[in-house]
């Protein structure tokens, strides 16, 4: 069982310089380029977002209350927890009339693989698993994970908010608790 402790990723600086980000996981098949990221982004101030053409973005706000993002001269409100996908080399650009915020950023290369994010609340009764091609991130609450077929008396394993579970078919992770998490799927597109 994997697990991406947030505490431990240090912040980046966004490729425009607007805002940071800390990269939770990703795929490079070659040296320096990606076909996936998943990353957790600070805004705090308005402004133009990166461009990533030939990549599609899923943006979901994780804190705070609102952001205005206008994509190719369309403005979207997005809501916390309202995951919103839009072409990654579309000119957008934010503005922030609640204050800062924070979102969970998903970029995926177009025709290779396809992301989903869900927003789950968690139960103390039933487990929530994380499945191979997804990770679980905690993004609000008290929660634990153990190996699926885990010994009863085995001790689960504490999460920190935005902890990620990284998913698997062997003893598939179970995540108990009260709060929300969200779960990235990022699937190959195969023609």
């Amino acid at each position: 069982m994997q697990i991406i402790r947030f505490a431990d990723i240090k912040p980046q600086p966004w490729r425009n310089g607007g805002g940071v980000t800390r990269e939770l996981a990703s795929h490079s098949p070659e040296e320096g380029e990606w076909d996936w990221r998943v990353s957790i982004a600070d805004v705090t101030k308005a402004g133009a977002y990166s461009a990533f053409p030939g990549m599609e973005r899923l943006l979901t706000v994780i804190e705070g209350e609102l952001l205005l993002l206008s994509v190719e001269g369309t403005e979207h409100p997005l809501e916390k927890y309202r995951p919103f996908r839009f072409p990654g080399g579309a000119e957008s650009f934010s503005a922030l009339p609640t204050g800062d915020i924070r979102n969970l950023n998903v970029i995926t290369r177009e025709g290779t693989f396809k992301a989903y994010t869900s927003i789950v609340e968690l139960s103390k009764k039933r487990a929530h698993p994380v499945f191979k091609g997804q990770l679980g991130i905690l993004l609000q609450g008290q929660a634990s994970v153990t190996p699926g077929d885990a010994d009863p008396a085995e001790t689960p394993t504490a999460l920190d908010r935005y902890d990620v579970v990284v998913g698997s078919n062997t003893r598939t992770p179970e995540i108990l608790g009260r709060g929300f998490l969200a779960v990235v799927s990022i699937d190959p597109v195969t023609s």
